[in-house]
C-alpha cells in the first residue's frame, strides 16, 4: 500500500539539507533518521548549495534577479496587437 503524499516545511528541508552538507552521516543514515528518500535529500542538498549565495546578496542584487517588467509589458502589448489583427483577418470581430 502506498504512503500518502507528504509536504515538508522549508525549515525541515533546510535541516535535512544542512545535515547532508555536514557529511557526518551517510545518505542512508540521514534517510532513515528523517524518514525521507535519499534521492530527496540529494535534491534538497543541491538546491541549498545552488541558492546559498542569495542569502548574502544585497537588496539591489536581489532586485536584479527579478524579471524586467517593461519588457514583459511590451511583450503583452505586442501579443494583444497580434491577436486583434489575426481575429480581424479571420473575420471574427469582438
Amino acid at each position: 500500500m502506498k504512503r500518502p503524499r507528504r509536504n515538508h516545511s522549508a525549515a525541515f528541508k533546510a535541516k535535512v539539507a544542512l545535515a547532508a552538507v555536514k557529511g557526518d552521516q551517510t545518505l542512508a543514515q540521514l534517510a532513515e533518521r528523517f524518514d525521507v528518500h535519499p534521492n530527496q535529500i540529494t535534491q534538497w542538498k543541491a538546491e541549498l548549495l545552488e541558492r546559498a549565495s542569495t542569502v548574502f546578496a544585497t537588496a539591489g542584487e536581489k532586485r536584479e534577479a527579478g524579471p524586467d517588467v517593461k519588457a514583459l509589458h511590451a511583450k503583452i502589448g505586442q501579443q494583444a496587437l497580434e491577436i486583434d489583427f489575426l481575429s480581424g483577418a479571420l473575420g471574427r470581430e469582438k
